[in-house]
């Protein structure tokens, strides 16, 4: 809007107080327009409404003050190069003083006589109680001190730009352009959802002058910012519908009927659920774009095949693109079975893939004579052609990029997109947001899963858990034992992998002890997975190379080295590789949490 003259869009430099070097040092802090000022919202405040007496003092305050300077001395320190200037206050009852360093020019200013108000932290060094670098005001003589007394905004700052020239310079922002501000909402909505006026609602939150006041104008913005991020979305979805090319419409028909059929269990209804909706997606001609998300164990890899033959059903290809070469392998062992029992050829593409199969693989998939990939990064590579991909899934969809993710997709003209993950984390709720994604959520767990136990180990129980271990694997059981480090480290007090499987391979010398970890050559990790998964192997010592998709349902105990130094999604994925089976099984995590904050995630967890 303009008004006089003025526009919101007017650059920063025609503020009152900003010239050229005030303007490129709000341009470091993404402040460029008269609007980016008045939305350039404080990082925090300080009540500074209590005035009080130098007598009452106590150290480690933060407290305003009103004094006269009495004294003033500038020195410099040559042992560490620091100009200080101490100013002796007193408000007429008691003496205190006031220290700042390395700010020149203060002896001009700080004169003996002037009224000053004081902001600051309460040391005391011997002698009279000092406020250090505290900030301070001017006062004319006849001034009432309590009129300065606000509730004061701290910004996000930058080098040469105080604090107090920030507030100036949105003071004046305020006073000019606060009135270009539009309502944009009706009066009726506003009354009816109890929502404040926008213009009111910036002044309030750059100078609040009650804390409910602040808490209306704050919610009020954040009405703002929901409301237009889920308009733009609605817009985007629909000109992304509008838009995008037909994709093939790819009903279930008699192989999803066949592969129902030949599964060894029943469908939850969590999963009967999200199989519907990905077949009703499927069925029409608009791309599908959804995530499936549900719990370690909950049975996405079923309702994935179930959607890899719907595009069979139809005439069209289907991909599976996993982020590890361990976990591709485990879906091919588990899924192309199952495929090929029902006729279709499926074939297994990686990095560790020889030359000759790999060219045979995708040789298969350019003729159409191979309806179905399982692989890794593989699969995105500029080789690998797809004939007529009707369906690309994605599992962990988190461990891919943005553009890998848009690389697998445009393997086909206009493929039905599933996307899969284990874990709610924050990067996949905001790609349900920005990602055009719909969502389908198994919240059940197949009947036979027991919930797995999960219990903190202190080290002087080590010897209690290690006797734990040892009964179980003897009874057919199987350990997972993870660290954090391969090897260990000078600079790092943390357990590693190879140290650990050096102490256990000694202690369960006759159970067969393996390590595993990501600088081992692809051969031997494939060797130690399948002798733990065969069982010539009772205790696995990796770092998170498991983490992902590992399914080995004799194995019962998961072991968390150093827990803390993992994140809760991570933890979550690691205890998902136990409870597969019928039997209790255990996460037990080695953990001595330094402070609040780890405590409380390691309880929450």
């Amino acid at each position: 809007m303009k008004e006089k003259g003025r526009s919101l869009a007017d650059p920063v430099r025609y503020i009152k107080g900003v010239g050229p070097a005030r303007e490129a040092m709000l341009a470091r802090l993404g402040v460029n327009t008269a609007e980016d000022l008045l939305f350039f919202f404080p990082a925090r405040y300080e009540d500074r409404r209590n005035l009080a007496s130098l007598d009452s003092l106590a150290e480690g305050e933060t407290v305003s003050v009103a004094a006269r300077v009495a004294a003033l001395e500038r020195r410099k320190t040559f042992k560490k190069n620091l100009t200080v200037i101490t100013a002796l206050i007193s408000d007429g009852r008691s003496m205190a003083r006031a220290v700042w360093f390395n700010r020149p020019g203060l002896e001009k200013v700080l004169l003996p006589g002037v009224r000053v108000l004081l902001y600051g932290r309460v040391e005391y060094r011997g002698g009279p109680v000092q406020l250090t670098n505290p900030e301070f005001e001017i006062l004319d003589e006849d001034e009432d001190e309590k009129k300065s007394l606000v509730i004061a905004p701290v910004y996000p700052a930058t080098a040469g730009l105080s604090q107090k020239a920030l507030r100036k310079i949105t003071s004046a922002a305020l006073e000019d352009f606060l009135p270009l501000l539009d309502e944009y909402l009706p009066e009726d909505l506003r009354s009816r959802l109890d929502l404040a006026n926008v213009a009111e609602s910036v002044r309030e939150l750059h100078y609040p002058a009650s804390r409910e006041g602040w808490k209306a104008a704050r919610r009020r913005l954040a009405f703002d910012e929901f409301f237009l991020l889920q308009t733009g979305l609605a817009l985007r979805r629909k000109r992304a519908g509008d838009w995008a090319p037909p994709a093939p419409s790819l009903p279930p028909g008699r192989l999803v009927k066949e592969c129902l059929n030949r599964l060894p269990f029943a469908l939850t209804e969590g999963q009967k659920k999200a199989a519907e909706e990905i077949f009703a997606d499927m069925s029409r001609t608009a791309p599908m774009h959804r995530l499936l998300q549900g719990d370690v164990g909950s049975g996405k890899t079923a309702v994935a095949l179930l959607a890899l033959m719907a595009a069979l059903d139809g005439g069209r290809q289907g991909a599976f693109l996993a982020p590890t070469e361990i976990l591709a392998r485990q879906h091919y062992q588990r899924l192309s079975p199952m495929i090929e029992a029902l006729g279709f050829r499926c074939a297994l593409l990686t990095g560790a893939l020889p030359a000759g199969e790999r060219r045979e693989a995708e040789q298969g998939l350019e003729s159409g004579e191979i309806p179905v990939a399982i692989g890794t990064h593989a699969l995105l590579s500029e080789t690998t052609v797809f004939a007529r991909m009707g369906v690309a899934i994605v599992d962990e969809q988190h461990r891919f990029g943005v553009l890998q993710k848009h690389a697998f997709k445009s393997k086909g003209e206009s493929p039905h997109v599933l996307v899969m993950t284990a874990t709610p984390i924050p990067r996949t709720l905001t790609l349900t947001v920005y990602g055009d994604l719909a969502v389908s959520v198994i919240k059940d767990l197949p009947p036979s899963r027991i919930p797995v136990q999960t219990r903190t180990v202190p080290a002087q129980k080590m010897e209690g858990l290690l006797a734990f271990i040892e009964e179980r694997v003897r009874a057919g059981e199987r350990c997972y034992w993870i660290c954090p480090l391969i090897e260990e480290s000078e600079t790092l007090d943390l357990a590693a992998a190879e140290a650990r499987f050096a102490e256990l391979s000694g202690r369960f010398s006759s159970l067969g002890v393996g390590l595993l970890h990501g600088r081992l050559p692809q051969a031997e990790k494939e060797k130690v997975m399948g002798d733990f998964q065969k069982g010539a192997l009772s205790v696995l010592v990796s770092t998170t190379v498991v983490e992902v998709g590992v399914d080995v349902p004799e194995a019962t105990i998961m072991v968390v080295e150093d827990a803390v130094r993992f994140g809760l999604s991570q933890l979550h994925q690691l205890r998902g590789r136990v409870g597969r089976g019928r039997a209790q099984s255990w996460c037990f995590l080695l953990a001595s949490p330094a402070t609040p904050e780890a405590r409380q995630r390691i309880e929450a967890f």
